[in-house]
């Protein structure tokens, strides 16, 4: 694998994103919600490496990131899909490092990762039945079933689609620029090849 010769830096900080998935720090919050950082770390990656390293990328973390939940859906295919745009974004384009365009990039990744598994829930669920109780309320109890419902997600999945959205393209400028800066190092000193 050239691909972890190249970069010893990979697989630490690939771990990372199930890590602080995990760990959800509390700093950068915005209404209770915290960033995608799948998409941190997989939006500079593919930028300097290329759409084949950020497909294969966008699966590994993809396939790290569904092993920490059981819903049903999956964040790979999307991740895979951004890994191979970002990729080609990177290379058949001027090098992206101005800040406006990492979080524009961020924002758009973030915005159809989000809306791919709000897809996924609402096609497991079939559309069906309300989970709200009397009064309009959403029952947190059947929240917590597997198979959300198109109401329910119009509620509180607009409200995470939002900030979670948010959020990301604000962290974006900051850390997807650090993180370039350490991958083209890593790659020689150059961001196209």
């Amino acid at each position: 694998m050239a691909l972890l010769s190249r970069h010893p830096w990979f697989a630490a900080s690939i771990l990372l994103v199930p890590l602080l998935t995990l760990a959800a720090p509390g700093l950068p919050r915005l209404a209770g919600v915290g960033p995608c950082w799948a998409i941190l770390w997989l939006l500079p990656w593919a930028l300097v490496e290329g759409s084949l390293s950020g497909v294969l990328a966008g699966a590994i973390l993809g396939l790290l990131l569904d092993s920490l939940h059981h819903g049903g859906v999956s964040e790979m295919p999307a991740l895979m899909l951004l890994g191979w745009w970002w990729g080609r974004i990177g290379r058949l384009g001027a090098p992206v490092e101005r800040s406006f365009s990492l979080g524009l990039l961020a924002l758009l990744g973030t915005l159809g990762l989000d809306l791919t598994l709000m897809l996924q829930w609402a096609l497991r669920s079939g559309l069906g039945a309300s989970n709200h109780l009397p009064g309009g309320a959403i029952d947190p109890a059947q929240l917590a079933q597997p198979g959300w419902h198109l109401d329910d997600l119009a509620g509180a999945g607009l409200h995470v689609l939002l900030a979670r959205t948010l959020l990301t393209a604000l962290l974006a400028p900051v850390l997807c620029s650090l993180q370039l800066l350490l991958w083209r190092q890593q790659a020689g000193g150059v961001g196209r090849r």
